[in-house]
């Protein structure tokens, strides 16, 4: 198995915390997104013709974007499927909803990041303010859940949903947005740092 992957990319950072939180032995292949944006060169194209990390190669196949990598794993390698929950179909379909808000938050929090960290061009203050309305709803939400009893974005345990969400709220700060008015964000952020083989990636904001 081997993930191409990129240091200071958030959606790579969310299969390398899959792949550990799954205890699965993997080689990591280094793209140099930055600067040498070899995600675009032909070599690269042929593994992913939409130009884009992170990529997984499994048993001969080539599997691309973040959340299907994370569905991919979580429903081949979990045999307690609790990440991928595919014997409790109302759960799953809540998780497979948060997949697609996770996707959201790449394109308003990522790239508001890839602004101030990577000086890309973009519309930065409409890439926060999405983010935002974005985060009122996760918090909302993470809240709720938390009057009910549930410490997780879909439930009782953890799942791919809190996962796929985790890496661009934590990184938030790199791009100029503030946690400070999302408390349950923090909560949550806390406890998913204190999960069992949770390792830290460069910019992920910790609250006390």
């Amino acid at each position: 198995m081997k993930l191409f992957d990129y240091v200071l990319s958030g959606n790579c950072y969310k299969i390398r915390l899959l792949l550990d939180f799954l205890e699965l032995s993997h080689e990591k292949q280094a793209v140099d997104f930055f600067p040498g944006r070899e995600h675009k060169s032909d070599a690269f194209l042929q593994i992913n013709p939409l130009g884009q990390i992170p990529v997984l190669e499994d048993d001969g196949a080539y599997i691309r974007d973040a959340q299907a990598i994370l569905v991919h794993l979580a429903s081949r390698y979990d045999p307690t499927g609790t990440w991928w929950p595919v014997n409790d179909p109302s759960q799953l379909g809540r998780v497979a909803q948060w997949l697609a808000f996770a996707d959201s938050i790449t394109s308003t929090a990522s790239a508001a990041r890839l602004h101030d960290v990577l000086g890309y061009d973009l519309d930065v203050a409409q890439a926060r303010a999405g983010a935002h309305k974005l985060f009122r709803v996760l918090d909302d939400h993470l809240a709720n859940q938390e009057l009910q009893g549930f410490n997780w974005i879909a439930g009782s345990r953890p799942t791919v949903a809190d996962i796929a969400c985790f890496p661009y709220v934590a990184l938030a700060g790199d791009g100029g947005i503030e946690l400070f008015y999302y408390p349950a964000i923090q909560r949550w952020i806390r406890r998913f740092v204190n999960l069992p083989r949770f390792k830290l990636m460069p910019g992920i904001n910790i609250f006390d």
